[in-house]
């Protein structure tokens, strides 16, 4: 049986196990379905489980397009740009979401689809006769991309159904109630320490697609930051800055190149990615890349070329462009403000179908791929070194003080921001000296916003920080929504169809 072959089945597998979602009935019973062990015989079944859960993270109601672009438009750094553009992802963007809402009930399932693979995994790799070091390997890899699931679901609906172990009975799950969301947190931290202790430095060929000790560390410190636990926050951020030779990490030169198909996969400064395959979807709806068309320039506009034709959906406010200091490289990377037209000419942003600078980073580069970035070559980046350098700035800041440590972090961000596609600036200047803890984190936060413009964090900052009214409802407000109500819109609804389903994970969010 081909490796491509083993990994569909157990995506099919998968789907099932999850539960939490109805795939139950089948006219035929995939292999292992009825007895799971007899499907694991070697190392290269386990990692078909492994590789099936990866595969799933690539799918469009994940990060090709329905996820991260709802976490755009929840921040204040993404508005509508179309305003024909489907009702459910105006729903997310206003703050008036229900839950019915189309782009919420597609998570759902998925996340749960890519840890029933990984459970599976799991299971497998104990039944396989292999040393103990291989063993957990190979759990541990699972346990990250389990952890890497729950992370971002405990996030966006709180508590939810912690299942840690295969599902074989499906109807077992229809009793399942939810986990407190600081238990489903513990969780995540154990399978992260796992997997930092036994996964391995690099794998073959050094692919930032799969998770490795650096990963998995750079990850704990992402969750420690979210629990305002700083002192691990920064334990584990200085841990992966201190051995970035170890893990080849490190600032890539030039900030575009970062964004750049073509050049991202030879660069040091990813640390998980989404390696997307230009010109490839999968069967099973995986590796379908849709965000360079999702926060492209609108395919109605007359005459534009074809490389830019998208659905102007997810797109910055002027006030987003209007703020940002022009001197800023960044800005210029991470906006479009010219297009090429068929006949020739380029035309700003003011002429444009919604005239506004649209986001670059997804589409300006896109490598092999179909009109308007969609099925790309982009290495979506999920996390990067330049982040951990801030976390690292903002944990200590909180645990330490205003430490010269913690502004060299910032200052290593800022230093590479001045190359200016090869040519030095001055702009940004390094972090000044005298700041309180408070003006200092500020800034932290501020330089967050920058850099990782429009790579779906800013929503997890502002929840985590509490900032919902004043970047919504403040007079400085990018994108004001006067009805944002910090009682019901830090979380998401829990999907109607399941709890229709399964009526024990009853209660609703507040507010819903």
């Amino acid at each position: 049986m081909s490796e491509m072959k083993k990994i569909f089945i157990y995506m099919m597998i998968s789907a099932c196990f999850a539960g939490m979602y109805g795939c139950i009935d089948l006219e035929e019973e995939p292999v292992g379905l009825l007895a799971p062990e007899g499907f694991f015989k070697a190392k290269s079944d386990v990692e078909a489980a492994i590789f099936s859960g990866y595969g799933r993270l690539s799918a469009q109601n994940i990060y090709g397009r329905h996820f991260n672009c709802a976490l755009m438009f929840r921040g204040d750094m993404v508005d509508i740009g179309d305003p024909g553009t489907p009702a459910e992802r105006q729903q997310v963007n206003d703050f008036n979401v229900d839950a019915g809402n189309g782009m919420v009930r597609r998570w759902w399932p998925t996340f749960y689809e890519v840890i029933s693979a990984e459970n599976s995994a799991i299971f497998g790799a104990e039944q396989i006769d292999v040393s103990d070091a291989v063993k957990n390997e190979l759990i541990a890899e699972a346990r990250f991309i389990r952890a890497f699931a729950y992370y971002q679901l405990v996030r966006v609906f709180g508590d939810i159904p912690y299942i840690g172990e295969m599902v074989t009975n499906p109807d077992a799950v229809k009793e399942q109630s939810k986990t407190s969301a600081e238990e489903v947190y513990q969780n995540i931290i154990a399978d992260l320490e796992f997997a930092k202790e036994h996964l391995p430095d690099q794998h073959s060929g050094d692919p930032r697609s799969r998770a490795t000790k650096g990963t998995a560390a750079a990850y704990l410190a992402s969750v420690y930051l979210t629990l305002g636990d700083y002192d691990n926050a920064a334990s584990e951020a200085k841990w992966v800055i201190s051995n970035k030779n170890r893990f080849n990490y490190g600032l890539a030169d030039d900030f575009q190149h970062l964004f750049d198909a073509e050049i991202v996969s030879s660069l040091n400064e990813p640390i998980f990615v989404i390696d997307y395959l230009g010109l490839y979807r999968a069967p099973d709806g995986t590796q379908n890349d849709q965000t360079g068309r999702m926060t492209a320039i609108n395919r109605s506009q007359a005459g534009i070329n074809a490389e830019y034709r998208g659905f102007s959906s997810a797109v910055p406010s002027l006030a987003v462009y209007n703020t940002w200091d022009s001197r800023d490289y960044r800005k210029v990377v991470s906006l479009d403000t010219l297009v090429d037209f068929i006949d020739d000419t380029q035309k700003p942003y003011t002429e444009w179908y919604v005239p506004r600078p649209h986001c670059a980073k997804w589409s300006r580069n896109p490598g092999n791929s179909e009109t308007g970035g969609i099925v790309s070559d982009n290495d979506l980046i999920l996390m990067r070194y330049a982040e951990v350098l801030l976390i690292a700035a903002e944990a200590i800041a909180e645990s330490e003080g205003v430490t010269s440590e913690a502004m060299g972090y910032v200052n290593e961000v800022r230093a590479r921001a001045r190359n200016w596609a090869g040519t030095p600036t001055t702009f940004p200047e390094d972090v000044p000296a005298g700041l309180t803890k408070d003006e200092f984190i500020d800034l932290v936060l501020e330089e967050r916003r920058l850099e990782l413009a429009f790579e779906f964090k800013r929503w997890f900052d502002i929840v985590r920080r509490d900032l919902g009214v004043e970047v919504f409802t403040g007079p400085g407000s990018l994108e004001p929504h006067t009805n944002f109500d910090p009682t019901r819109d830090y979380l998401f609804p829990l999907p109607l169809g399941e709890l229709d389903r399964y009526p024990n994970l009853e209660p609703q969010n507040p507010g819903y």
